[in-house]
């Protein structure tokens, strides 16, 4: 399970096999979300379990993070999106 980032108790990871789209797993304090990056944009999901303020501040710091997130899934997984 490679992990990202921890950040506000969460932590952002993809599993060692993954599928299309690109997307970031994030899990903490009881609850989870997924995030899927489609034409460099981030949509949400799945969501279970997280307060709307801890949403909020995820979904900003994914987007804050959105290339990082990017270039490590093309570095495990192969750009599949070209």
């Amino acid at each position: 399970m490679p992990e990202l980032f921890r950040y506000a108790g969460f932590i952002f990871f993809f599993f060692s096999r993954e599928h299309e789209p690109i997307h970031v797993h994030v899990e903490g304090n009881g609850g989870k979300v997924i995030f899927d990056i489609v034409d460099g944009e981030l949509i949400q999901r799945e969501l279970h379990n997280i307060k709307a303020n801890d949403l909020k501040r995820l979904k900003r710091f994914a987007q804050l993070n959105i290339e990082i997130i990017i270039e490590e899934w093309n570095n495990r997984f192969g750009n599949k999106e070209d």
